[in-house]
């Protein structure tokens, strides 16, 4: 084998060491053939999310990864943070709570959380934001003592209203940088924030500070679906330059898992191997530099 294909296949290899797959990607799954599906396919990281966790049992979760060998490298989500009513608050704030007891549980230092939208009749989205940095700053403790680390992802501008008020890594930094970056973190999304032309400086900026505890991937396909949240691209089928921001946050010096979660009802109706394999096949096509 010659010198540079040698280095490419090391840098296949390496790459899909760190290939994680998103829970979303493959929901026709249960979570048994999930743990399974992945452990045939070599895949060793996968991202949970909660409701189907709750559902199998938290506990019983946890040993079916273990004992399939996985790691899980985060949960989703918790957050919801900007109700103004003080009986909603309290009851997210206890929701965010036990979000964070589900992740020490099945053994992920990371959980993933959007900060909701704009409460009924409101157009303040500084004080809706002010009300995300309370909530992280009373969770924080509970947080720590569980060893988790609060990761906030921001969302695409177009969720702003119903979903998450933080619409750029800048507005994500913002937030995190109030708190030690052992305790709040950032999650890089390309589905989210690949349209940002500042992404490069912010990406650099969490990535010196410490800041990136996730790296999500989905494409951007065109024209939207009328549910625009169930619109993920399978990788490469979009217009995100996906091998750029993987390249990106490494340089940035992140070495942690890589995550493919993409909400697609195209996906979900076929079977779940052969969606994995080709999520195998096209990350490494879309994320590896070719010399």
């Amino acid at each position: 084998m010659n010198g540079a294909r040698q280095d490419g296949q090391e840098q296949r290899d390496g790459l899909l060491a760190r290939l994680s797959l998103n829970q979303e990607t493959v929901k026709q799954w249960s979570l048994p053939e999930l743990a399974d599906g992945c452990a045939r396919a070599g895949v060793r990281g996968v991202g949970l999310w909660r409701a189907p966790v709750q559902e199998y049992g938290v506990a019983a979760a946890a040993r079916l990864v273990r004992d399939a060998g996985l790691t899980v490298t985060s949960l989703c989500r918790g957050g919801f943070f900007t109700a103004r009513d003080p009986k909603a608050r309290a009851e997210a704030m206890a929701d965010n709570r036990a979000a964070i007891a589900e992740a020490a549980a099945l053994g992920t230092d990371t959980l993933v959380v959007v900060s909701g939208g704009l409460p009924p009749g409101s157009r303040d989205l500084h004080a809706a934001r002010e009300r995300v940095a309370d909530a992280l700053g009373e969770l924080v403790p509970y947080a720590a003592g569980a060893g988790v680390r609060l990761a906030i992802e921001p969302l695409h501008p177009m969720y702003a209203a119903d979903r998450c008020v933080v619409s750029t890594l800048a507005q994500a930094l913002d937030l995190a940088e109030r708190f030690p970056a052992e305790r709040v973190g950032v999650v890089v999304d390309t589905y989210h924030l690949w349209w940002d032309d500042t992404i490069g400086a912010q990406i650099d900026r969490a990535g010196t500070a410490g800041r990136i505890a996730a790296f999500q991937l989905a494409d951007w396909v065109t024209p939207l679906p009328a549910g625009v949240l169930l619109g993920r691209g399978q990788l490469g089928d979009g217009s995100v330059d996906l091998r750029w921001f993987r390249e990106r946050v490494d340089a940035a010096g992140y070495r942690g898992p890589v995550e493919v979660e993409i909400f697609n009802p195209a996906l979900w109706e076929r079977p779940g191997a052969q969606v994995l394999a080709e999520v195998v096949e096209r990350f490494t096509t879309h994320l590896v530099h070719t010399r």
